[in-house]
């Protein structure tokens, strides 16, 4: 099944073209990095695959799960129960800080509960054993009671993603997950995310400023410039000098220094289409 179908997609934000006919297609378990310096277009088109923006009026269309998210610039009627199938991790965490860390991830359920239980905070039993699984399965069971404004960066962000575990999503998007972390936060989040991908099969898609992150967790690597995808293929063809050519100047913002390439081992995904780096 395909995950994530994107056709024909622009969006401009006055004279500023942040997309430019985007097309791609993610299969389900796969997990992608979207690379691309400032400005690139990596964050409107994630905020395109979750149904926070829609694209120009015309031919474009989203697909999520082979059923209509957007089409010609109009969400599709049934894109908030949709949004049920996305969970999305953002730079900011958005916890909600005087609250505990066990009650923020239990708000994962808020889409599938009614209403009434969700505005009281009324959460069954079941529901938080399954949050706290979640915590466990990002490695910070012991912090459940603890008010969210007190963890660190790194801790906050695996919350984040404990919350989206408690969604019972099937694509996780994650804009720019790791930019505020610590390299040693980065690396946990990110083998974290990698982790969810292959024993969940959660379909990821995951944001990265910095490639070396993409080549060492993301079999497939999608990267941007200037709205429009220049590179789709192995991460493990990221070379420094194709990136050094792609965004010029601009790769120094991509780029870690003297970071070993490790590249993800092949998973049994239909190989994406290459686009040629110099077309």
């Amino acid at each position: 099944m395909t995950a994530i179908s994107v056709r024909n997609l622009s969006k401009s934000f006055g004279k500023k073209r942040a997309l430019d006919n985007v097309s791609l297609e993610i299969q389900r378990g796969e997990m992608v990095a979207l690379i691309g310096a400032s400005g690139s277009g990596k964050s409107t088109l994630i905020r395109h695959l979750c149904g926070l923006e829609t694209g120009q009026p015309g031919q474009s269309r989203i697909d999520i799960l082979d059923s209509a998210m957007q089409d010609g610039g109009r969400l599709a009627a049934r894109a908030r129960d949709m949004r049920r199938s996305i969970g999305v991790v953002f730079q900011q965490f958005n916890l909600v800080g005087r609250m505990s860390v066990l009650t923020n991830v239990l708000l994962g359920n808020l889409g599938r509960i009614p209403v009434w239980r969700g505005t009281f905070g009324l959460f069954t039993a079941e529901e938080k054993q399954k949050a706290r699984e979640a915590l466990a399965r990002v490695g910070i069971p012991e912090v459940a009671w603890q008010r969210a404004s007190t963890l660190s960066g790194g801790q906050q962000q695996r919350a984040a993603i404990a919350r989206t575990l408690v969604q019972r999503s099937d694509i996780l998007l994650a804009d720019e997950p790791i930019a505020s972390l610590d390299p040693a936060s980065a690396r946990r989040v990110m083998e974290i995310l990698a982790a969810v991908n292959r024993d969940e099969r959660i379909t990821c898609v995951v944001s990265l400023h910095q490639v070396e992150y993409a080549r060492r967790y993301c079999p497939r690597t999608v990267a941007l410039r200037d709205g429009r995808i220049v590179f789709d293929g192995p991460s493990s063809e990221l070379t420094d000098q194709m990136l050094v050519d792609l965004y010029g100047d601009n790769s120094e913002e991509l780029i870690l220094p003297n970071a070993p390439m490790q590249p993800a081992k092949p998973r049994c995904v239909p190989e994406p289409g290459r686009i040629p780096a110099f077309a």
